[in-house]
């Protein structure tokens, strides 16, 4: 009976230990590589929505990986401009389009971009009291940036949701609060 007791409790200990493992490996995104930004040549940077231009010797962290998705999923909302010359730089990577600021549209960070698998599907973001249904249509890279095709802009972090103005008005964020916020979002 000794014996059992003893190897009933070491499997239950070691059953407890691997499932905190697994669980705090997957609320973790660890940094998956670094890289020294570069300044921006004159005039390529686009600032609009207070976007920022890479610092020439900044070290920067990139990012494979975002915070499993869940019903609630923890993000981080920033500002971008989807329309040509606006701050998102090229066209979506899901249709090679650009889109209107009145159109709530979304770039989320790579892991959860996942290789396009969310293109031009639905998420609900949450904030505010309120909800609004936007389109993935664009990846907020957390992999590469500081060049010429990330509009000499950093990294995105690994827990962006990156959104169209009409999103933030939808959310009743007053205007001069764009730029940053804590939100959730789901997949709808």
């Amino acid at each position: 009976m000794k014996s059992f007791c003893s190897k009933a409790s070491f499997l239950f200990v070691a059953f407890v230990v691997v499932t905190n493992c697994m669980f705090s490996e997957a609320q973790n995104c660890r940094p998956t590589g670094r890289f020294i930004g570069k300044e921006a040549p004159p005039g390529q940077c686009n600032q609009e929505n207070d976007s920022n231009c890479c610092v020439q010797g900044k070290v920067y962290t990139t990012y494979e990986c975002s915070p499993l998705v869940s019903a609630q999923t923890r993000a981080y909302l920033t500002l971008n401009s989807f329309q040509k010359g606006g701050d998102g730089g090229g066209p979506s990577k899901c249709d090679n389009q650009y889109h209107s600021d009145d159109t709530p549209v979304v770039a989320l960070s790579t892991g959860w971009f996942n290789n396009k698998s969310r293109c031009l599907n639905k998420i609900t973001i949450s904030a505010n009291g309120r909800s609004v249904v936007a389109m993935v249509v664009d990846e907020c890279d957390s992999t590469m940036g500081c060049d010429e095709d990330h509009d000499y802009q950093p990294p995105c972090l690994y827990n962006i949701v990156d959104a169209s103005k009409v999103v933030w008005e939808a959310l009743g964020v007053p205007q001069d609060q764009w730029g940053g916020m804590e939100i959730t979002w789901s997949d709808a």
